[in-house]
């Protein structure tokens, strides 16, 4: 059928409030023109991220009745654990409140000054982390994401020779190396199995640890089986597993392929850097089997790791991203493609081209979206990325806005609404203007930055 139907039923809703654009306006420029600082309820349809805002099942709010809230030994732990060794068969599952508490202890152990951890891309936070240890992190993406209108089918792969000739040239300064799955900074898209276990190899040629960041591990996985020969056959819970039977370590968001409102993992094969870990858990999150969660989140999670692998929901939350990416193409809108698995991305500096990139095109465009039709999107450009460490400032590799889906919360409806929004915006792009920074942090600005319009 051509109609998308959404895998599941409606069973408890809440309100969206529709507000006017003088409101919006008026909202924006109280907010300094960052969608960060927007309150939710004055958001029409929430595109900020896919992070921690999906929408739990009746199977996962059961799952919290049975959580068990024992400071140690807790069986919720026992059942977190099991989920997630049925898909990741590492040794040690470290649980955490989330994603970044993971990746602050990883770096916090294996960075420091002088260091460099390679990436197909690093992320926000794990740039921040990786950084804040003193060290570098370094993006070997492969040529083929930097066509953002090519529909190359793994444009989130590493470029393995440039890997191969860091490693040759400064291996003694790289403590592991890492893969982002699927890549979100590149448009959402996804690394293939075969580039996984060349990137796999090329570490343990080395001798260094190879650690995914595998917070979107089931979108991969089904662009793997959609896309990659040889994998269409295979079940999702097949692929993953080989994904991570590649791997030394991962670090995990459970707010995204888990379906949870919060909780994360760090997981490790290695004895050694495990107890490392769990000493610095203690100390910052909590016990190791509560690692900063409830147990009822751990249970929640648990609950949420046998629902992602579901072919039928993994088939639906791709085709809605497609859907949209369709629309906004045949009218000409400039997008990365082929779509990524949680999130559309609009090319702004492609749309904007009067707009120079430390204008802060995406910034532009995001604040636009919401003046026009309440849509709460995030920049991924020069705001996020431009910052460097000594403060300078340098043009982000491309100026994006990131539309991320929340699992199971909008339908087909809303999909339309966004479209026509973006639309509307793309008809008077000749009129927006640029952003400057009225004032900042030192890191991770895009979440508090104050901005006026040029």
């Amino acid at each position: 059928m051509r109609t998308i139907i959404e895998p599941f039923r409606i069973k408890s809703v809440e309100p969206i409030r529709m507000t006017s654009p003088p409101e919006r306006r008026k909202i924006l420029a109280d907010a300094g023109c960052n969608l960060f600082r927007v309150r939710a309820e004055d958001v029409i349809v929430d595109l900020l991220t896919d992070s921690g805002v999906a929408a739990m099942s009746a199977e996962q709010w059961a799952a919290l009745m049975r959580g068990d809230e024992s400071y140690a030994g807790s069986a919720s732990f026992s059942r977190f654990e099991a989920a997630v060794k049925r898909l990741m068969p590492f040794k040690h599952i470290i649980p955490t409140h989330q994603g970044r508490a993971a990746e602050a202890i990883l770096f916090a152990l294996l960075g420091g000054a002088g260091k460099i951890i390679p990436s197909n891309t690093h992320f926000d936070t794990t740039r921040a982390n990786v950084e804040a240890t003193g060290a570098r992190a370094a993006d070997l993406l492969c040529q083929d994401a930097d066509n953002m209108s090519s529909d190359a089918p793994f444009k989130g792969d590493m470029d393995v020779e440039r890997l191969h000739a860091l490693l040759v040239q400064d291996g003694a300064k790289v403590p592991c190396v890492m893969m982002t799955i699927t890549n979100n900074a590149g448009g959402g898209q996804p690394a293939s199995l075969a580039n996984i276990r060349r990137v796999a190899a090329f570490a343990h040629e080395f001798d260094k640890p190879f650690i995914i960041d595998g917070c979107r591990f089931a979108e991969n996985a089904w662009f793997i089986k959609e896309r990659e020969h040889g994998q269409s056959g295979r079940t999702i819970v097949e692929i993953v597993n080989d994904i991570f039977a590649c791997a030394d370590g991962m670090t995990m968001s459970a707010k995204k392929d888990a379906f949870a409102n919060i909780g994360g993992w760090l997981a490790l094969n290695d004895d050694e850097l495990a107890q490392k870990a769990r000493t610095r858990l203690i100390l910052t999150e909590g016990f190791p089997t509560y690692g900063g969660l409830a147990g009822r989140d751990l249970d929640a999670i648990a609950q949420g790791l046998s629902e992602i692998v579901d072919e039928d929901y993994l088939r639906y939350r791709v085709r809605v991203n497609e859907y949209v990416l369709e629309r906004l193409i045949e009218e000409g809108v400039p997008v990365v493609r082929p779509a990524g698995g949680h999130a559309v991305f609009l090319d702004a500096g492609a749309m904007l081209p009067h707009i120079l990139p430390l204008q802060y095109p995406g910034q532009a465009l995001a604040a636009a979206l919401y003046e026009e039709g309440g849509v709460r999107g995030c920049e991924i450009g020069s705001v996020m990325f431009g910052l460097q460490p000594d403060g300078a400032e340098k043009p982000a590799r491309s100026e994006l806005v990131r539309l991320a889906m929340p699992r199971r919360v909008y339908t087909q409806s809303h999909a339309d609404y966004v479209v026509e929004t973006i639309l509307a915006v793309f008809e008077k792009r000749a009129a927006l203007r640029g952003m400057r920074i009225v004032r900042q942090p030192q890191m991770l600005r895009h979440f508090t930055a104050e901005f006026a319009p040029l």
